[in-house]
């Protein structure tokens, strides 16, 4: 593996772990698409960074652009407050504009300059390595490497300072003012941490794939854990995890590394949504399934109990008196002989201690709950 390669893998975890870190919290706050806004309506802020300092990579273009993401913010939900439209629209209405302002911006003052999709949208990870960082003549590496590890740095400072006020606002707002400390600058400086984030992540992986990287990690560790720390924890692996595999994809397909690395995210959600054990649809199918074979079980063991008569007790009264059908008769009558609640005997079915031990039970939980 050549030290190119090396540099690219490292670049991309630390894309990939900068964003799963806010992305946590956007996606329990349900601001998810709020960062879609963000990586979006940014354009305006690195546009007249550049025409402040004219230095496409200078701190001032970072700060300004995560100055106009939270301009964003702020417009997106007083629109939303003024009542007259839903969060979504308010969204939708004010990262085109601020969006289209860049482009405009960009036309007028630059008209030589061309905007590449490809670059905007994807990104590619596979160029960051040629853009280094030079000191005293001496070639410390790529700069993405060191302006996205300050970035993971910051985050993971301001997560372990603000763990708490960020968990309490974060799930009752009014707990946490009652605490004394104001869930609005919270929110803002949340905010703040995914507009630095998104705009250090913008020249790797593109406005659009930046987005997927914040929320996809995020959606994954949701669908395994109802704890905080453990989502956080689970979403970073998820996404280095992406972020490596989606590299060597790339290199065996001939592909764009970003988008690669999406695609592994999307097939890990898709897994995980399908065979996590608490929210998976498969486990829930089967639960589903399970719950329903319980019952079953259960109104034939209670029917038996309740009746003493023998011959209310033969597979065919059984059949008549609950309305099963033959074949569902059969099925649960076998389903409970092997699991030993009952017995034949003499054509009649009889309960066995098990199956009174097991009628017991639910009949308990049925009680409790």
């Amino acid at each position: 593996m050549s030290s190119f390669q090396i540099e690219i893998q490292i670049i991309a975890v630390l894309v990939a772990l900068a964003c799963a870190i806010p992305g946590v919290f956007l996606v329990l706050r349900k601001n998810a698409m709020v960062s879609d806004a963000i990586s979006h309506s940014i354009l305006p802020g690195i546009v007249v960074g550049f025409f402040l300092t004219q230095d496409i990579n200078s701190p001032i273009l970072i700060l300004l652009a995560a100055i106009t993401g939270l301009l964003t913010v702020f417009l997106v939900e007083w629109i939303h407050n003024t009542g007259l439209v839903k969060e979504d629209t308010s969204i939708g209405l004010v990262f085109p504009a601020l969006f289209s302002i860049g482009v405009l911006l960009i036309s007028r003052a630059v008209g030589n300059v061309h905007l590449d999709i490809d670059a905007v949208l994807l990104g590619e990870l596979v160029f960051a390595p040629f853009d280094r960082f030079y000191f005293d003549e001496a070639d410390w590496g790529p700069k993405s490497f060191w302006v996205m590890g300050s970035i993971l740095l910051v985050n993971l400072i301001l997560l372990l300072l603000f763990y708490k006020e960020l968990k309490i606002s974060t799930f009752d707002a009014g707990l946490a003012a009652a605490f004394g400390f104001s869930p609005i600058l919270i929110h803002y400086i949340l905010m703040f941490v995914s507009s630095v984030t998104i705009v250090g992540a913008f020249d790797a992986v593109g406005s659009v794939l930046v987005v997927g990287l914040i929320i996809v990690p995020a959606a994954i560790a949701n669908l395994f854990t109802n704890s905080l720390r453990g989502m956080i924890v689970i979403s970073m692996f998820c996404a280095a995890t992406a972020a490596v595999l989606g590299y060597w994809v790339a290199h065996w397909i001939n592909a764009s590394i970003a988008g690669t690395i999406m695609v592994v995210l999307g097939v890990f959600f898709i897994l995980s949504y399908l065979f996590s054990p608490e929210h998976g649809r498969i486990i829930q199918i089967f639960r589903m399934r399970q719950q329903k074979e319980e019952i079953y079980l259960l109104t034939m063991l209670l029917h038996l109990q309740s009746h003493e008569d023998k011959s209310e007790k033969s597979i065919m009264h059984l059949q008549e008196h609950i309305n099963w059908t033959a074949e569902k008769s059969n099925k649960i009558i076998q389903l409970a002989q092997e699991k030993k609640l009952i017995k034949i005997q003499a054509g009649m079915i009889v309960l066995t201690p098990n199956g009174e031990a097991f009628s017991e039970s639910k009949i308990n939980e049925i009680l409790r709950g």
